[in-house]
């Protein structure tokens, strides 16, 4: 018979790591909802215009979505990110209408089909945010600084920030007159120069050596930032810098998808080798209207949960216990087993963790059970107990054992 596997290339977190991962995750969650984000649940799936409209150039797009056609004929594709999605539900249901900027934020897996190592899957796992209608450097400022501040929740220090600005339309036209002239010089297979024509910043983008090194003299667009573009990046980091915030420049710095516009800005871990990227985001005016909502700005951010907990593992952070149970009952014999149902439902429902022995095991099997599960308490309930009202409830890391009254178990954990 098969043995099945899961799927090549997918983060598949089992206990005890799982409790490491949602530990990452309820951190980092925590800290964006403490600035008043709210939770947009997204589908998994979208229309593939949705995605196509906005990055024919990258790789993302056009090598590495999941896309397939639904019983009704209609293309679909497995979100490979999660900007789109949110600003598609955002003006859907209105919320560009309210007060702005609308600031919502979504957590769960992503999709993209490429070649899998560590760091890079092809099932992974995200958590962002978007701040929707307002163009303020100080929302620039606060959207960097509460990723910044979840990273240094989860205890990382040895990461840093690296930014630029992809200016606006005059500065990307300026500069794209001179780019484009710049790589119609350059030595290129027709794949890559096809890739400049829809983009010429993908070239900065480009992994290979070869290009890395023909780019080296290329105009930055930094150098062809609007009066307007530099006032608003120069106001970013003195913002940055009133918060404590450090960072450096990266004039060369082109994000995976083609929608970035002014603020651009990515979290680098230097202990991840090749996948280096923890986090990262920027603005993106215009791309509510090129997906048919209201020409309005935004911002935002996408971390990655399982690089951020590759890098916790990696500076060695320890990692709280995320489940440690109050009491583990023991109970001896059908009788016994019925009544520990009920005392642990009635402990649960008062706010208490209690787990259960199952499966008849001798007591001194299921002592070591209780020893291993790291709870506080422990107690044996049989036929005497039940007879009697009383129990005996041994202190785990003392060994101290006090008779207690099963009436009065919930003050007993309590002490």
């Amino acid at each position: 018979m098969t043995k099945f596997q899961a799927p090549k290339g997918v983060s598949e977190y089992v206990p005890p790591r799982s409790n490491a991962f949602a530990w990452v995750r309820s951190t980092l969650e925590n800290t964006i909802s403490a600035a008043g984000y709210q939770l947009l649940e997204l589908p998994i799936f979208e229309d593939t215009e949705l995605f196509t409209r906005i990055g024919a150039s990258t790789d993302v797009v056009s090598k590495e979505m999941y896309t397939f056609e639904d019983r009704g004929g209609r293309s679909i594709t497995l979100r490979p990110e999660g900007t789109v999605g949110a600003l598609r539900a955002v003006s859907e249901h209105g919320l560009d209408r309210g007060s702005l900027p609308a600031k919502v934020y979504y957590c769960g897996p992503f999709f993209r089909a490429e070649r899998p190592q560590k760091g890079r899957y092809r099932q992974f796992y995200s958590i962002g945010i978007e701040a929707i209608g307002t163009h303020d450097a100080a929302l620039d400022a606060e959207v960097i600084a509460i990723a910044d501040a979840g990273f240094k929740k989860l205890g990382l220090t040895k990461y840093r920030l690296e930014m630029t600005s992809l200016g606006d339309a005059e500065s990307r036209a300026a500069h794209r007159v001179d780019l484009v002239k710049f790589i119609s010089g350059l030595d290129l297979d027709e794949e890559t120069k096809e890739r400049a024509k829809l983009n010429p910043l993908r070239l900065f983008d480009d992994k290979r050596e070869e290009v890395r090194t023909l780019m080296t003299k290329a105009p930055i667009l930094l150098d062809y930032l609007s009066s307007e573009s530099k006032a608003n990046f120069a106001e970013v980091q003195r913002h940055l810098t009133a918060m404590g915030i450090a960072f450096t420049i990266n004039s060369r710095m082109v994000r995976g998808l083609d929608y970035y516009t002014g603020t651009t800005f990515e979290f680098v871990h230097d202990l991840l080798g090749a996948q280096s990227g923890i986090g990262g985001g920027g603005r993106y005016d215009g791309l509510m209207g090129e997906i048919g909502g209201q020409d309005i700005t935004g911002i935002g951010f996408g971390l990655g949960l399982d690089r951020a907990l590759l890098a916790v593992e990696a500076e060695g952070v320890v990692i709280p216990e995320t489940f440690v149970s109050d009491l583990f009952i023991i109970p001896m014999g059908e009788a016994a087993k019925s009544a520990s149902l009920k005392y642990a439902a009635d402990l649960r429902a008062s706010g208490f963790k209690v787990e259960l022995a199952f499966g008849d095991r001798a007591l001194k099997t299921a002592m070591k059970t209780a020893d291993k599960s790291g709870a506080r308490f422990s107690l044996v309930i049989g036929d005497e107990e039940i007879a009697s009202g009383v129990v005996v409830v041994k202190e785990m890391s003392s060994g101290t054992a006090n008779s207690v009254r099963l009436d009065s178990l919930a003050s007993a954990l309590m002490n």
